[in-house]
């Protein structure tokens, strides 16, 4: 056994275990409490696992699930951005490059190559894998929100042409799952958990 190698990969695991303190705007099913990065990066591995068969085109799924599960690694660091907060995605991309250097540094030179190379592939969303796991990013917070009556799009008064230019990217991955998440938005509109502002465009 290598020593510093494995030394250097338990560092990365603890650094890791900080996602957990990184709360999102997103709230638990049940109108529970904010929840957190990890959490939602394991729920997104889940669903990737069970609606893979949604997916547009063959995926390699257990390089989606590796994509789900680190792909908020870097707002250990940078900070988690809302979906729907225009000023804090201007600096996104910067914040999470100079993360995504530092934390994946801590890990042996090959296994921070293969970490760099599965969030660049996600961030870039060109390969079918990459494309899915969009999905379940753009899908999994839905879903809750979905279940708590739209309550985080009330909060952030948010309009039905923002959520649409979110979710309608998940069609990439799954053109399936996007029906259903639209024909879902629909029903929030008539109930008026979501602004139309589509009259106004």
């Amino acid at each position: 056994m290598d020593a510093e190698r494995l030394q250097k990969q338990i560092s990365f695991l603890l650094e890791a275990d900080k996602e957990k303190n990184i709360f999102r705007q997103t709230h638990l099913s049940n109108h529970g409490r904010n929840e957190n990065d990890a959490e939602h990066a394991w729920h997104m591995a889940l669903a990737a696992f069970l609606l893979r068969e949604y997916a547009n085109q063959e995926i390699d799924l257990a390089r989606v699930m590796a994509m789900c599960l680190i792909h908020d690694i870097v707002e250990i660091d940078a900070g988690d951005t809302y979906a729907y907060d225009e000023a804090g995605k201007a600096t996104q991309k910067e914040r999470e490059d100079k993360a995504k250097e530092r934390i994946f540094s801590l890990l042996p030179d090959d296994q921070k190559a293969e970490m760099i190379g599965l969030f660049d592939e996600f961030e870039a969303f060109e390969t079918p894998e990459s494309c899915f796991a969009h999905a379940m990013d753009n899908v999994q917070p839905f879903i809750l929100n979905d279940s708590n009556g739209g309550g985080d799009w009330k909060e952030h008064d948010v309009s039905i042409s923002q959520v649409l230019k979110r979710q309608t990217q998940s069609a990439k991955g799954s053109r399936k799952l996007c029906d259903y998440v639209l024909e879902k938005l629909e029903e929030h509109v008539k109930k008026g958990n979501i602004k139309d502002d589509r009259e106004n465009k």
